[in-house]
């Protein structure tokens, strides 16, 4: 016969049935005293919480902001476009150490939260409602296609009500409203969910994402429960409720961590989401820029030797004829040809055909303008 394991009650705080208060003081109204300063500190304690998570999604979202402006730069042609890329660069920085200390923070509190004694408050809860189970009948396998079309007839039919279950927050709150609407304790419901936190995370709403990923775990560990019981999961989404509400630490804690992973998992779904976006609108952009030879004027840019670059930036067709005359002839046509295939360098054309004329007469043309200029 096993024994029982009393240790895991050594953590109980048990301040409301002390018997060591002096006879002329009213034990009662002491008992309340301590119990309400007791309910304060559990209060404070929990709003510490809350504005250690809200600071650390604020900077989240600073931070996702900042990262976003910096692809903006990078592709931004503007003159100051690079001395604003080294500050925003610079504040990404600092938001990016801030994020790390406010993650420590809510890790400390957490960690703190769980080393909190259980008291009164904490153990006396509703204990079971009544739950009727039913045993669920085998079902025949689904086609990946029969899946879709139900998942899309039943999201047309109940979007409006899966969405304000996955706002809802406390669990007697997420317990009626299952009740009500039994019909959403089911597969299609979680799945909804999972794709409206991702949608969530790349729109920047961070504490909605959190909040609805709370209620898409409420909703995974009641189907869990039901496949571990073998029975439909709007028959035993009551036990869910009264296991989760009563004082069984190690199903919170498996319910916290598998919150927790869950939005890592949305987080990083999100990022591959946003980057796949945005190289694909840098590919559109990159397809809008090509110049009339195919080339992309900002790639042929950052080939060009640093002196050129600089007369496209000063837009200044002396210093170009210039620096040409220095360079190896072969080499100055093939850059001149490239800026030309690219659309940097439009050449003046002479001809009354509109032909467009051969690198060498490009080339030819740039020197020719510069002795003109010699000359003047």
């Amino acid at each position: 016969m096993s024994r029982i394991d009393y240790s895991v009650w050594d953590h109980i705080e048990v301040s409301d049935d002390e018997d060591d208060t002096h006879p002329n003081i009213d034990t009662p109204s002491l008992f309340r005293w301590r119990h309400q300063a007791r309910v304060e500190r559990m209060e404070d304690f929990q709003r510490q919480g809350e504005d250690l998570n809200k600071g650390l999604a604020e900077i989240r979202r600073k931070l996702a902001e900042t990262q976003k402006k910096i692809q903006e730069l990078k592709l931004s042609k503007a003159d100051d476009a690079k001395a604003e890329l080294i500050k925003v660069q610079a504040e990404e920085k600092k938001l990016k150490k801030e994020d790390r200390e406010w993650a420590k923070k809510v890790e400390d509190h957490n960690r703190e939260e769980k080393k909190m004694p259980w008291n009164v408050d904490t153990l006396s809860k509703d204990g079971f409602s009544k739950s009727i189970v039913n045993v669920k009948p085998e079902s025949i396998e689904e086609t990946e296609e029969e899946k879709e079309k139900k998942h899309k007839t039943f999201v047309e039919k109940y979007e409006k009500q899966i969405k304000h279950f996955g706002m809802l927050r406390r669990w007697d709150d997420s317990q009626k409203y299952l009740s009500d609407n039994p019909h959403l304790v089911c597969e299609e419901t979680a799945n909804y969910l999972v794709i409206m936190c991702i949608d969530l995370e790349v729109e920047e709403k961070h504490a909605l994402m959190e909040q609805v990923a709370h209620q898409t775990i409420v909703m995974q560990f009641i189907l869990e429960l039901a496949k571990s019981l073998k029975v439909d999961p709007r028959g035993c989404f009551r036990q869910f409720f009264a296991k989760i509400k009563t004082a069984d630490q190690q199903y919170q804690d498996a319910f916290n961590d598998e919150l927790e992973a869950f939005k890592e998992r949305v987080r990083g779904r999100a990022k591959i989401r946003i980057e796949r976006a945005m190289k694909e609108y840098e590919e559109e952009e990159r397809q809008k820029r090509l110049g009339p030879g195919g080339l992309d004027p900002v790639e042929v840019y950052e080939s060009l030797p640093v002196e050129m670059q600089k007369c496209f930036d000063e837009k200044d067709i002396q210093m170009l004829q210039e620096v040409i005359s220095k360079m190896d002839p072969t080499e100055a046509k093939a850059h001149m040809k490239r800026c030309i295939d690219s659309g940097l360098w439009v050449p003046n054309s002479k001809t009354d055909d509109g032909d467009e004329k051969e690198e060498d007469g490009t080339y030819e043309e740039v020197k020719q303008q510069q002795e003109e200029t010699k000359k003047e």
